[in-house]
């Protein structure tokens, strides 16, 4: 066929002229960076409020566990006997009646000359008993006391006279490095075992997982007992006791993410290429349950702290001068009724680092759950 044939126009090529040679062409729909798995993670666990919400308390939370016993001239171990079972007292809050430092009595009308003169502050009520008029007042337990003005204690004192603030926070920070220790250890050997188990599976994976069903039905208590009552209590040993056992729900997760993924395309040819079975573990399986590993390690923190605290009702706990949330609740429930200040703050700090470390542990879950990536 010609030339003539297909009737083919002849142009001359002045005549044709390119078009958009200084623009840049692209889809307005994919345009922009790429985003990765765990940016995106990071992005859905902001966007979650009540899990941000709660990862900022708990910063609020360590950072007064740091700083807080600094915030005063006391330290944890300072005792005044004058100053035993003082009421929350702080000038900036003194319009609350929690801090303002007074307490109520029921005396006799004639007492309120005799005893009260200079820290009487109101009368609440009276009645009378047996031809005895009785009055319970309001008094500045401060004054009363004996204290000078600059010795305030901002959420009281104790049985000892030592200030609860300084306590709490320093005991805080104790609970806060048994958790640590804990949680470490667990999730390390966790890890160690479920991987070991879940890679090389068959009568490996039998007998270590009947080992660890073997340490597991021991009851949790009676080993923790025996081993603090061996070792003695402290921060080392109630922190190694809770390890005992804990790390075997992170074994099992991790052994099922090995069962899932060790047998994946890309692990079957880095077998093929000659990578080592520890290069198979760490490098090409284990990264696909770090999501899983963040979270079980932040519900692992707030479990310890309970366990401590729980320890610490038995008996078991830091032994004085030290302290921790567990013995402050402990040593505040004895006389709840009386001087109920004692256990009402370290009471609300424990519920407030449970419920927080809860919803951000929910929330990371969540965020690191790949079958909801792209979802809001």
């Amino acid at each position: 066929m010609t030339e003539k044939n297909m009737n083919i126009p002849n142009i001359p090529k002045e005549k044709f002229e390119f078009l958009q040679m200084e623009e840049t062409l692209s889809d307005e729909n994919i345009k922009g960076e790429a985003i990765g798995f765990f940016k995106d993670a990071m992005h859905r666990f902001v966007r979650n409020k009540a899990s941000f919400v709660s990862f900022i308390i708990i910063a609020i939370l360590v950072l007064m566990a740091i700083f807080g016993p600094a915030m005063n001239h006391y330290t944890y171990e300072q005792q005044d006997l004058k100053a035993i079972h003082m009421p929350p007292k702080a000038e900036a809050l003194s319009f609350m009646k929690l801090f303002d430092g007074t307490r109520t009595r029921e005396i006799r009308e004639t007492s309120i000359q005799d005893k009260y003169k200079d820290s009487y502050v109101d009368t609440l009520g009276s009645r009378e008993i047996m031809g005895v008029k009785m009055v319970t007042i309001r008094y500045d337990a401060y004054k009363q006391a004996g204290l000078s003005e600059d010795q305030t204690f901002w959420f009281g004192s104790d049985s000892l006279g030592r200030d609860l603030w300084t306590r709490l926070w320093r005991g805080l920070r104790i609970s806060f490095l048994i958790s640590l220790i804990a949680m470490s250890v667990n999730i390390l050997v966790g890890i160690v075992y479920g991987a070991v188990s879940g890679y090389y599976g068959g009568w490996v994976d039998l007998i270590m997982q009947r080992i660890a069903e073997i340490i597991g039905g021991i009851p949790y208590l009676v080993i923790v007992i025996l081993f603090v009552f061996y070792y003695g209590p402290g921060i080392i040993p109630i922190a190694l006791a809770m390890c005992l056992t804990g790390w075997i729900n992170t074994a099992r997760m991790i052994r099922g993410q090995f069962f899932k993924y060790k047998e994946m395309e890309y692990v079957l040819a880095s077998r093929t290429l000659g990578a080592s079975d520890r290069t198979l573990i760490f490098r090409h399986i284990l990264p696909n349950a770090i999501g899983i590993i963040i979270t079980m390690s932040a519900l692992a923190i707030p479990s310890a702290i309970f366990g401590e605290s729980f320890l610490a009702y038995l008996g078991l706990g830091i032994q004085a001068p030290e302290s921790s949330v567990g013995v402050l609740l402990a040593e505040g429930q004895k006389v709840l009724l009386e001087h109920p200040h004692l256990a009402l703050f370290p009471s609300i700090t424990i519920s407030i680092l449970m419920i927080a470390f809860n919803l951000m542990g929910n929330g990371l879950r969540d965020a690191f759950d790949p079958t909801l990536r792209g979802i809001e």
